[in-house]
């Protein structure tokens, strides 16, 4: 299972969208998470038809973090030029695990 790692910390367990199929299914039809979700590759996120609130990270290439954005149910994204991965997570998430602008993320397996 890979990880998502902030720093010289793991963070949380990730799941990995990495096909068509599955960046657009996404986290629809499930009521929370465990971990994050990371979209790869993607620019924007939509919230349309979902159940909670999630906070979006849009990620460069070189896995530094551009934003940090909560978005409540039923909303669009605004699309990220620089964006390579998005990263979804619970609500409130990636603010208790360090993941701000700035910040170099990992994937560890």
């Amino acid at each position: 299972m890979p990880w998502l790692v902030a720093g010289e910390h793991v963070v949380a367990s990730l799941e990995v969208a990495d096909s068509r199929r599955a960046r657009r299914r996404g986290l629809l039809g499930r009521d929370g998470i465990e971990g994050a979700l990371m979209l790869t590759p993607a620019r924007s996120v939509h919230t349309l038809g979902m159940r909670f609130a999630i906070d979006v990270a849009h990620v460069d290439g070189e896995m530094v973090v551009l934003s940090v954005v909560t978005m409540k149910p039923g909303r669009v994204g605004r699309w990220r030029l620089r964006s390579r991965h998005v990263i979804e997570a619970e609500a409130g998430s990636l603010r208790r695990w360090g993941i701000e602008p700035g910040v170099t993320i990992d994937v560890k397996v």
